[in-house]
């Protein structure tokens, strides 16, 4: 398996367990719906790196940018590490290891 597709997979994995975890403390469904859907465009991020399409790690790119700009957002306007805080991270982290692991 090649690093893009691993970053997708896993960042997907743990944005979908994100999104479970604010459904089952708070009860939000649009956290669940959101995780839901940002993991199925990982996935297939994923499935495409695989396939060597180069496609699969922009389109992980993306997802990745659009949840740091929006966690990014929410914790500049809440303060609060959880989940903004966690999530700005671990978005710019993989947007790191995409960048880095990027078709040339």
């Amino acid at each position: 398996m090649n690093t893009p597709a691993l970053a997708a997979l896993v960042y997907g994995a743990l944005v979908f367990a994100g999104g479970w975890v604010g459904y089952k403390k708070a009860g939000s469904r649009p956290s669940l719906i959101a995780s839901s859907i940002s993991a199925a465009a990982l996935v297939l991020a994923a499935a495409l790196s695989l396939s060597g399409n180069s496609a699969g790690n922009v389109l992980a790119m993306g997802v990745a940018l659009a949840l740091l700009i929006f966690f990014g957002v929410r914790l500049a306007k809440g303060g609060k590490f959880m989940p903004a805080g966690m999530m700005v991270a671990l978005s710019l982290a993989t947007l790191v290891v995409l960048w880095t692991c990027r078709p040339h």
